[in-house]
């Protein structure tokens, strides 16, 4: 089951997407990427894009293997 997990993203980014605001997982990930831009900012290592797009690829994994 665990090697369905590119397809399980790439389809819930697709549904978040779609419908947008309305989707239960966009706040989650829209947090998480919002707390990694935070944590890129102040580390010296890692810049800000980076920890944006961990951030947010944390939290869809959290949120497709809870």
């Amino acid at each position: 089951m665990d090697r369905f997990i590119l397809k399980d993203a790439v389809d819930e980014a697709k549904a978040i997407g779609r419908e947008g605001m309305k989707h239960p997982s966009t706040k989650p990930v829209l947090t998480g990427a919002a707390v990694g831009a935070l944590v890129g900012g102040v580390l010296p290592v890692v810049t800000l894009p980076i920890g944006l797009v961990a951030g947010a690829g944390y939290m869809l994994y959290k949120r497709i293997r809870p």
